[in-house]
């Protein structure tokens, strides 16, 4: 399969993507280019212009602040599906205030700025999509930081964790609510500024509690009421 036509098979199946007409799919294909970024490869740096959105196709992108203090304040880490640098859509002709690392061998989908606009205006239902996206991802960081103010270790891991099998997970068969985990426990652990050992140690106690089982790609959650 040529590149192009995986690029396309991939707009098609990618849901943000999905309803759009085949013409502008079409459009897409011709218009973006696909990228590889190895493991640490710097994405982009803060105050460069934002000019361009990526999809990940393939791999994981950390989105990092530095402080005023000069540590890393890691803001999400994304993966296959996900969207970033959306900055370029809200905040055009500015600079950008966070950069962007792969933390494993990725491959990226680079589309302009000025594109995606124009599909947003085009098509209210995308643009819809598009701006949902991007509220709910503030929405999750602020609920992250406020946890990190007023939260002990452990509480702040099971906060993650409920918020995540809300937001993402899955009723099964069984009533349960599964949760896909593309994140290692030494992620989440950056993300709620604990170690590796305590998010472990949580999801241990809250597995002897009956509350949940999980694996390496997997969490399901019991009974949410009682998480």
């Amino acid at each position: 399969m040529s590149q192009d036509k995986t690029k396309l098979w991939y707009f098609e199946n990618f849901d943000l993507m999905k309803t759009l007409p085949t013409r502008e799919l079409m459009r897409l294909n011709s218009s973006t280019k696909m990228t590889e970024a190895s493991k640490k490869c710097i994405i982009y740096f803060p105050d460069e212009s934002s000019n361009s959105v990526y999809l990940i196709k393939q791999g994981k992108v950390k989105i990092s602040r530095i402080s005023e203090e000069g540590k890393e304040i890691i803001i999400a880490i994304l993966g296959p599906g996900e969207i970033f640098g959306e900055s370029a859509i809200t905040e055009k002709g500015l600079k950008r205030d966070e950069f962007a690392e792969a933390t494993e061998d990725t491959i990226l989908c680079n589309m302009f700025s000025e594109l995606i606009q124009e599909l947003m205006e085009n098509d209210p239902s995308f643009g819809f999509r598009i701006t949902k996206i991007i509220g709910f991802r503030l929405k999750r960081i602020q609920s992250r930081f406020e946890s990190l103010i007023f939260k002990q270790s452990d509480e702040r891991v099971k906060s993650f964790i409920k918020d995540l099998v809300i937001d993402e997970g899955q009723k099964n068969s069984n009533g349960e609510i599964e949760l896909k985990l593309n994140l290692t426990h030494q992620d989440i652990g950056k993300l709620t500024a604990t170690s590796r050992q305590t998010v472990t140690t949580v999801l241990n106690n809250l597995e002897k509690m009956n509350l949940i089982t999980y694996g390496r790609s997997k969490i399901v959650v019991k009974d949410l009421s009682k998480f």
